[in-house]
This record gives C-alpha cells, sequence and structure tokens, in this order.
C-alpha cells in the first residue's frame, strides 16, 4: 500500500540506482524534505503576516477580500493541480517535474515578495500554488525510487514527520521576519531553500522515468479551476458588498455550479480524469473525505480571523503572535501518534467522531476570547485543537487507503487532498465573509459622523476602521472596532464549530456502517 501510495511503478523499481551508497540515498531525502518544506511552510507563514498587508503604512493597504484572495488563490490552484501534477511525474519524470515546480515556486515567491499591489500579490500567489502542485506528488514519488523497500517506510515517516515541522515554524519564521524586514520577506525566505533543493536535486535524485504514459485530463483542470473559482469569487464578493442579491455574486455563484456541474459530467466519461469522481462509489471514502474536507474548512476559517485577533484586538507584534500559534502545531504532532494507538483498540469511527466533535467544541469556545482573556487560556484552547486534528485527520486518512484497492490508492490519496485545499479555500472564503459582513454590520453605527468615503472605507475591516480612527484622531473607534471584530469573530466560530461537529457526524454514521458490515461477515463465517 506505501508502495501504491508513493506512485510506485515496476518501470520505476528498475530505475532505482544499484549500488548507491546510504549517505547519498539519506541526504536525497533530505533534499524531498527541504522541496515540502518549503510548501508547508507557505501554507502556514502567511498567517502572520494578514494584518501588516492590511496596514496602510506597513502593507499594501489590503481588503479584507484582497485577504482572503491571498490565501484562496494559492490554496484553489494547488488543491484543483494536485492530481495534474502527480499524473506529469508519470509522464515526463518525477525528477523533471520536481525540478520545474521548484523553479516556478521560487521565482513565484520573489514575484510575490516584491509585488507593488493586493492584485499582484494574488496573482503570484496562485503561480506559487501552480508550483506547489507539481512538488507534492513528485517529492512522495521519488521517494519510492531512491529507497527500498525495507527502507521506504522509514523515509516516508520522516517526510510526513517534518511538514508538520514546516506548519509549525511557518508562524514563527513569519513573525520573526515581520520583527525585522518588510512583509515581503515572508515570501523572499523560500528562494534560498528552493535554489538549495534545486542545487541537491539536480546532483543527488535519479533521473528515473516510468513507462507508462497517463493521459492528461486539461478540460478537467480547467473546468474545475473556474467552477471553483467562481464560486469562491462569488462567496468573497457577496461578503464584501454585504449584498447576496448584487447581479456579479449571483451570477459568478450560479455560473460557477453550473460550471462544477459540467465538470462532473466529464469527469465521469474520460478515463484518466483529473478528480476521479467514482472514488466516491465508496461510502467509506466519502464520509471520510467529506468529514476531512468539513474539518479543514473550520479551522482554516478560524486561522484566518485568528491571526487579526491577535495581532488587532489584542496588539501583539507579529513574533508574538507566531510564538501564540505555536502550541497548535504542537498539538497537531502528538495527536497523531496518539489517535493511532486508540484506533486499534476503539475503530476509527468512535475515534475521529470524537476528534472532530473535540476540535467543534474548541471552534466554538471561540465565543469566551475576548479583550482581556488570559493567554494561558488561549494556549490550551490551541492545544486542545491541534490534539483533536491530528487524532482526526491522520487515522482518516489511513482508513480512506484501506478501503481503496491497491490499484486505486494513488488517486485515492490525491483525491484526498484535494478535498483537504478545498474545505480550506471554501472556509476562508465562507468565513472570511461572514467576518467581513458581520462586522460591516455591526460597527455601521459607530461610523454615523464620519463623511462618506471615510466611514465607507472604515467599515470594511477593523483595520481600516483603526486607520481611519487615528486619521481623524476618535480613539473611541477603536474600541468600537475591537468590539464589532470580536462580535464578528464569535459569530463565524459558532458557524465554524456547527460544520466541524457536521464532519464528526458524518464520519461516525459512516464508519459505523462499515463495523457493522464486518461484524456480519464475521458472524457469518
Amino acid at each position: 500500500m506505501v508502495q501504491q501510495l508513493a506512485g510506485q511503478r515496476p518501470e520505476e523499481e528498475a530505475a532505482s540506482p544499484a549500488g548507491r551508497s546510504g549517505l547519498r540515498r539519506w541526504l536525497a531525502l533530505v533534499v524531498l524534505v527541504l522541496a515540502q518544506f518549503a510548501v508547508w511552510l507557505d501554507n502556514t507563514i502567511l498567517n502572520v503576516a494578514l494584518n501588516t498587508l492590511a496596514s496602510p503604512d506597513e502593507g499594501l493597504a489590503a481588503t479584507t477580500n484582497q485577504l482572503q484572495w491571498s490565501i484562496s488563490s494559492y490554496t484553489l490552484i494547488f488543491a484543483v493541480m494536485l492530481f495534474t501534477g502527480g499524473v506529469l511525474g508519470d509522464r515526463f519524470g518525477h525528477r523533471r517535474v520536481l525540478l520545474t515546480g521548484l523553479v516556478v515556486f521560487g521565482a513565484a515567491s520573489f514575484w510575490a515578495g516584491m509585488s507593488s499591489g493586493a492584485p499582484e500579490l494574488i496573482t503570484a500567489r496562485g503561480a506559487m500554488g501552480i508550483g506547489s502542485a507539481l512538488i507534492m506528488p513528485a517529492t512522495l514519488s521519488l521517494i519510492s525510487v531512491v529507497f527500498d523497500r525495507r527502507e521506504r517506510a522509514m523515509a516516508i515517516a520522516i517526510w510526513s514527520g517534518c511538514s508538520g515541522l514546516a506548519i509549525a515554524a511557518g508562524p514563527l519564521v513569519g513573525g520573526a521576519l515581520l520583527e525585522r524586514f518588510w512583509w515581503g520577506s515572508v515570501f523572499l525566505v523560500n528562494v534560498p531553500i528552493v535554489v538549495v533543493a534545486l542545487a541537491g536535486a539536480v546532483i543527488l535524485l535519479p533521473a528515473a522515468r516510468t513507462t507508462v504514459r497517463t493521459a492528461l485530463d486539461p478540460l478537467g483542470v480547467l473546468l474545475s479551476t473556474v467552477g471553483l473559482g467562481a464560486v469562491v469569487y462569488g462567496i468573497i464578493e457577496g461578503g464584501h458588498r454585504n449584498d447576496w442579491t448584487d447581479a456579479a455574486v449571483l451570477g459568478s455563484l450560479v455560473g460557477g455550479v453550473l460550471v462544477l456541474a459540467l465538470f462532473i459530467r466529464v469527469e465521469l466519461r474520460v478515463d484518466s480524469p483529473s478528480f476521479d469522481l467514482r472514488l466516491f462509489r465508496v461510502s467509506e471514502f466519502t464520509g471520510a473525505s467529506v468529514s476531512v474536507m468539513l474539518t479543514f474548512f473550520s479551522l482554516s476559517g478560524s486561522m484566518f480571523s485568528t491571526s487579526f485577533y491577535l495581532q488587532g484586538v489584542r496588539g501583539q507584534t507579529p513574533f508574538e503572535a507566531g510564538l501564540n500559534l505555536l502550541p497548535v502545531a504542537v498539538g497537531v504532532l502528538l495527536g497523531a501518534p496518539v489517535s493511532a494507538r486508540l484506533v486499534r483498540g476503539l475503530g476509527v469511527g468512535p475515534v475521529v467522531s470524537l476528534s472532530m466533535l473535540t476540535a467543534a467544541i474548541t471552534f466554538l469556545a471561540y465565543v469566551r476570547l475576548d479583550l482581556d482573556t488570559a493567554m494561558v487560556w488561549f494556549w490550551l484552547l490551541m492545544v486542545v485543537q491541534g490534539l483533536a486534528m491530528g487524532a482526526a485527520v491522520a487515522p482518516t486518512t489511513e482508513a480512506i487507503m484501506a478501503v481503496l484497492p491497491q490499484e486505486r490508492t494513488g488517486a485515492g490519496s490525491a483525491v484526498n487532498n484535494s478535498m483537504r485545499q478545498i474545505g480550506g479555500v471554501l472556509g476562508v472564503a465562507v468565513l472570511g465573509s461572514l467576518l467581513t459582513s458581520a462586522y460591516g454590520s455591526d460597527v455601521e453605527p459607530s461610523l454615523a459622523g464620519l463623511p462618506g468615503p471615510a466611514a465607507e472605507a472604515a467599515r470594511h475591516s477593523a483595520e481600516a476602521t483603526r486607520q481611519v480612527a487615528a486619521e481623524a484622531q476618535l480613539p473611541q473607534l477603536v474600541d468600537a472596532a475591537n468590539e464589532s471584530f470580536l462580535y464578528a469573530m464569535h459569530l463565524t466560530s459558532v458557524v465554524g464549530a456547527g460544520v466541524a461537529a457536521l464532519g464528526a457526524v458524518v464520519v461516525l454514521l459512516t464508519f459505523r456502517r462499515r463495523a457493522g458490515k464486518a461484524a456480519a461477515q464475521g458472524s457469518g463465517a
């Protein structure tokens, strides 16, 4: 199963470099870990930079919907092209695709760091998503080329563990850079990592190439990108305009849904789909994938608002915010191995559903966060949230692989990873838009005495309100901004908790049914 998950092919096994020294193999693993480290670092490093990017003085004066797009453009492209990256590796060679992905990712990171405005940053982040989608499948596939069966499991375990370290390091590295440099440094930090990984890949990685010529699905990639992009645009713009009946918003939402319907029709007809919908005929796969998507929906939405809470409402520096977010990453690292032991004794359904329900409770507990909440309480909340997320995601992913035939695990892994990313995109879009519209409605009475343009600018975000308050010398507006933001964050946390709880119900019902089938088969035997 590990071979299939890694994209192992008989032709690639033959291409493994016999006689390569042990040191050379493990140095090759360092290169592969470094490549994916940059990808996962970028997934979290931006969180602590959001408040800075919103500042007219220190950042790009980005609006809330532009900040949503700076996250969503990357995640959206990453999600819809992840499977394509694996197919391109099968077709043209995984080292070649890895090198291409590193070049694209490094160049786009430099572009993002040097952007002169929010629209340019959003475009550059989308290009970074293309690079990430090429890098991720190639790193795992190359592990199966470099290592034999005896060492491969250990190599994959190291590869997986380092992704957790990157997630934990993101807020800390981002905060440290923003303490000393300008906002673009959180993107430029990727460039030296990419340069080292490129040099190592050329020197240490084998140029193995499979003879399997997997067909491409460009129409599927195009339709999924356009459809999801239109839906996300409609959601974000609906919250920004606070008018869901606007023609542009409705047109985008309806058009996106129609394009996605066409995408489903096309994917069910092609032999090599970019997103294999046939996998959802397995009910356990469907339940596990949907539940993970819903949980990442809530997590991504909550992380979006948490950065503004720490740096805006609580007035923390980016580095302080990064330190205060570290407990959630520590919890994820601890939760995964603990859940593996519990699943062996209790089964997937009870363990994962309880973990997701615990995560939902932590999202709901955001309603207790205010201006004076002790940080010890916040750290405890983050640790429990991380433990719950780690305990939910690891066994669910393993369960997804277990219910699929071996020849389908590669596609199943790609679809599962895409579902996580799509959940994150929708979480930022939906909960971010709810945050924006709720804030605007609550703060509006406090803006009554301002001139029209100033009031309109202040309505869009707490950062904009604070800026207007400083320019107009109205300190009372800062208090209004903080109170309205807390109201909006509490509202979104309730919605996020409800979505995560729905994920717990889905996985419990799905795997209870599977456990029932297994028990019936056992008694019949």
